[in-house]
C-alpha cells in the first residue's frame, strides 16, 4: 500500500475515533443536563403548600355559608342564562380548592347542591373533588413518593411492613380512607401518593369511595333553599345521625371484609 494512503487512512481513523468520543462525552452531557433537580421536583407540593397555608390564613371568610346566603340569587340567575358555564366553572373552582388543600370544601359541595340539585350535583361534585385529590396526589407522588416509596421498599422492620401491608390489601386500604369520615380528605391524598399506590387506582378509588359523603352533603345543600327561607343555618352534623352513619359504616365494612378474611387466613396457616 502506497505510503500516501496509508496517512490517508490513519488520519481518518483518527479522526472518527474523536467523533466517537465527542459523540460519548457529549451524550453524557446531556444525560446529567437531563436529570430532574430534586428541587425542580418538589416545587409542586411546595406551591401547593404554600396556598393551602395562604388559604388558612387569608380565605377562611371566603368559602362560607354566610357569603352564599348573600350571593345565592346572582348565582342561581347565572346558573339559569348560563348553565354549561356555570357547570365548568363550579368543577373549575372544585379543583382548586381540593386540590389546593383550600378551606371551604364542605361548602363548595354544599353549594354544589344548591345550584345543581341531589343530581346532576353530586355527579359535579364527585368529578371536581376527585380532580383535585389527582392535582395534589401527583404533586406529592412527582416530588416525594417516589422517592420515599422506594426507600420503604428497600428497608426492613416495621416500616418494610406496613408498606407491605398496604400493598397486598391496596384496593381495600384507599376505599378505607374515602369511606371512614374521621379520615381528613387531604391525608387520603398523601399517604397514597406516599408508599407509592398507582394513579389509576388512586382515582378509581376517590371517585366511588367519596360518593356516599359526597350524596350526603349535596341533598343537604339541595334543601338549602327552605334553610334560606327560615333563616337558618345547615346542620352538617346529620353525617353522624344513624340513618345516615350506619349505611356508610355498613360500606366500611364492607371494605374491610378482605383484609379480615385474609388475616383470619394467615391465622390458619400459621
Amino acid at each position: 500500500m502506497p505510503r500516501e494512503q496509508a496517512d490517508i487512512i490513519a488520519r481518518q481513523g483518527q479522526s472518527k475515533g474523536r467523533t466517537t468520543t465527542n459523540e460519548s462525552n457529549l451524550d453524557m452531557s446531556d444525560l446529567a443536563n437531563s436529570a430532574p433537580n430534586p428541587l425542580l421536583k418538589r416545587l409542586p407540593l411546595i406551591a401547593v403548600a404554600a396556598v393551602a397555608l395562604f388559604g388558612v390564613f387569608f380565605l377562611r371568610d371566603v368559602l362560607t355559608f354566610e357569603t352564599l346566603r348573600t350571593n345565592r340569587e346572582a348565582l342561581q340567575a347565572f346558573r339559569d342564562s348560563h348553565y354549561v358555564l356555570t357547570v365548568a366553572a363550579f368543577i373549575g373552582v372544585y379543583i382548586a380548592v381540593a386540590g389546593l388543600s383550600l378551606p371551604g370544601s364542605t361548602m363548595v359541595t354544599l353549594t354544589g347542591g344548591f345550584l345543581f340539585s341531589t343530581f346532576p350535583g353530586v355527579l359535579f361534585n364527585v368529578i371536581g373533588a376527585t380532580a383535585g385529590a389527582i392535582v395534589i396526589f401527583s404533586a406529592a407522588r412527582w416530588g416525594l413518593g417516589e422517592r420515599l416509596a422506594a426507600k420503604m421498599e428497600g428497608s426492613e422492620g416495621a416500616i418494610k411492613t406496613i408498606k407491605d401491608g398496604i400493598d397486598e390489601n391496596q384496593w381495600s386500604m384507599l376505599f378505607l380512607m374515602r369511606l371512614v369520615p374521621a379520615v381528613p380528605f387531604f391525608v387520603g391524598n398523601l399517604v397514597p401518593a406516599m408508599v407509592g399506590v398507582p394513579l389509576n387506582r388512586f382515582a378509581i378509588s376517590t371517585f366511588f369511595g367519596i360518593m356516599p359523603g359526597a350524596l350526603v352533603y349535596t341533598s343537604v345543600g339541595a334543601g338549602l333553599g327552605e334553610v334560606f327561607a327560615r333563616g337558618e343555618t345547615p346542620d352538617l352534623s346529620i353525617i353522624f345521625a344513624p340513618e345516615i352513619l350506619l349505611p356508610i359504616l355498613g360500606l366500611v365494612a364492607l371494605a374491610a371484609l378482605p383484609l379480615v378474611i385474609k388475616a383470619l387466613r394467615s391465622k390458619k396457616v400459621s
